[in-house]
C-alpha cells in the first residue's frame, strides 16, 4: 500500500482527500478549519489511514505563501512528511484534462493523483535563523518600498511649499533636516524667527555638530527663505500634508534602522553570510538577502536547480523544425533573489576608484568583470551580459557554500 493525503489549502481552511493506494480514494473529501480542533481532526484522519494501510501517509499541498504555515508546522511537530509543490505543477497537470472544472474537492484529489504520477521531493526544513533572516530582509524590502513612495509624495508637496529648502542641508532626509522643516515648514516661518533661535534649534536637532555649523546652516536657511517663490502658503492642505509626510519619513527611518540592526546581528551568526561576503561586490545586506532566499544549500542537488530557483534559467521553445532563437529567462523563481544577484553583479563589475599614484582602474571583482567583458566582446547586449554574470555568480555561490570555502579572486 502507498497511501497519500492531499490538502487544497486556502485562507483559514483546507480541503482534504485521502488515497489508500493509486486509484483507491479513501472516503469522501472534507474540509477542516486551521484551528487546533480542525488540525486535530486532520491528525485523526491521517492516523485512520495509517491504521488501514500500515504506512504513515505523506501529505501533499501546494505552496500558498503563508496560508499553509499552521498546517505545515502542526504536521512537522507530529513527524509527518510534507511535500509542498509549486502551484504550476498541479496547474499544468489539470490543464491536460479536456474538462475545465475547478473545485476544492477536485484540487485535493488532483494533488493525490499527482503524487503517484510525479517524482515529488519532500519539504526540507530550513533553519529557524534562516527563516528569521528571510522574514527580516523581506520586511526591510517592503518598508523601503513604502519609504521611497513617501519620499516621492513629500517631494511633490515640498515643491509647492518651500522648494528652495532643498539646498540647505546636504541630506534632505537627515534627522536634523526633517525636524527643522517640521518646525519651520515655510519661508515665512523662517523669516519671522530670530537667527540665533534658528541656530539654537538646529543645534538641538543635531547636538553632535558644533554651534558654528548650526549658525552657518541657519544663515543658509534664511537665504533660502529669501529666494523662495512662495513667501506665503495659500493652501492649508499642503501644510497638513507636509507635516504628515515628515512624521511618516521619520517613523520609516526608525523602523528601517531597527530592522537593519537586527539583520546585521543575525547575519553575523550565520556562517554562510560570511562565506559569500568574500566575493567582491557582495556586501552585508545583499549577502543576507541572498542567503535568506536560498536557505539551506542542501535543498539543491546541483547548481542548475539553484539557477532555476532564481528564475535565471532560459526558456527553450522547439516544435518540429522550428527552434526559438530569442530565449528569455523564465523569471519563475524568487524575484528577491534575482534582484539581489543583479545588484551584486552591477557592484562587482563596477570600476573601483583610481589609486592616487597611478591612473590604473581596478574593477571590484576581476573574474566577474573579465567574464562580463568577454560577453560584451561577443556582441551580447548589456542586459544579456548582466544575466550571464548573475548565472555565473550563482554557480560560484553554490560551489562556495557546498565546499564551505571563501572566494579567491585573481591578482
Amino acid at each position: 500500500m502507498n497511501p497519500v493525503v492531499g490538502l487544497d489549502v486556502a485562507k483559514g481552511e483546507s480541503q482534504i482527500q485521502g488515497f489508500l493506494d493509486k486509484k483507491k480514494p479513501y472516503k469522501t473529501s472534507f474540509k477542516v478549519p486551521h484551528t487546533l480542533d480542525g488540525l486535530e481532526k486532520l491528525l485523526h484522519f491521517l492516523i485512520e489511514i495509517e491504521n488501514n494501510t500500515g504506512v504513515r501517509p505523506p501529505v501533499v499541498l501546494e505552496s500558498t505563501g503563508h496560508y499553509q504555515a499552521p498546517v505545515v508546522q502542526f504536521l512537522d511537530k507530529k513527524d509527518y512528511l510534507t511535500i509542498i509543490v509549486n502551484p504550476l505543477i498541479p496547474y499544468k497537470a489539470k490543464s491536460s484534462s479536456l474538462r475545465k472544472v475547478k473545485t476544492d474537492v477536485i484540487d485535493a484529489r488532483h494533488l493525490c493523483e499527482l503524487y503517484y504520477k510525479e517524482d515529488l521531493e519532500p519539504q526540507k526544513k530550513r533553519g529557524i535563523q534562516l527563516l528569521n533572516l528571510r522574514n527580516l530582509t523581506r520586511q526591510h524590502e517592503n518598508i523601503t518600498g513604502l519609504y521611497v513612495q513617501t519620499k516621492l509624495q513629500f517631494h511633490s508637496v515640498l515643491d509647492q511649499v518651500f522648494p528652495e529648502y532643498r539646498g540647505v542641508f546636504g541630506d534632505l532626509y537627515s534627522t536634523v533636516s526633517l525636524f527643522t522643516l517640521l518646525n519651520y515648514p515655510t519661508s515665512k516661518d523662517v523669516l519671522q524667527a530670530d537667527k540665533d533661535i534658528l541656530a539654537e534649534h538646529i543645534h538641538e536637532f543635531c547636538p553632535r555638530r558644533s554651534s558654528d555649523w548650526a549658525a552657518t546652516k541657519a544663515e543658509k536657511l534664511i537665504e533660502a527663505a529669501l529666494r523662495d517663490p512662495f513667501q506665503e502658503t495659500l493652501y492649508e492642505s499642503h501644510m497638513i500634508s507636509i507635516e504628515m509626510y515628515i512624521k511618516m519619513l521619520l517613523e520609516y527611518q526608525k523602523h528601517l534602522s531597527k530592522l537593519e540592526d537586527q539583520i546585521d546581528a543575525l547575519a553575523h551568526q550565520i556562517e554562510e553570510c560570511k562565506i559569500i561576503q568574500s566575493i567582491p561586490g557582495i556586501g552585508e545586506k545583499i549577502a543576507a538577502t541572498i542567503i535568506s532566499e536560498i536557505g539551506e544549500i542542501d535543498l539543491f542537488d546541483n547548481p542548475k536547480k539553484l539557477v532555476a530557483f532564481a528564475g535565471l534559467d532560459p526558456k527553450v521553445y522547439e516544435s518540429g523544425r522550428f527552434k526559438g532563437t530569442v530565449n528569455r529567462i523564465t523569471k519563475r523563481g524568487s524575484s528577491r533573489l534575482r534582484h539581489a544577484l543583479f545588484m551584486a553583479v552591477r557592484s562587482a563589475i563596477r570600476d573601483s576608484r583610481k589609486q592616487k599614484t597611478t591612473d590604473e582602474v581596478i574593477p571590484r571583482n576581476k573574474k566577474l568583470r573579465a567574464f562580463y567583458d568577454k560577453k560584451r566582446e561577443e556582441g551580447k547586449p548589456y542586459k544579456v551580459a548582466i544575466i550571464a554574470c548573475a548565472n555565473k555568480l550563482l554557480h560560484w555561490i553554490y560551489a562556495l557554500l557546498k565546499s564551505n570555502t571563501t572566494f579567491q579572486d585573481i591578482a
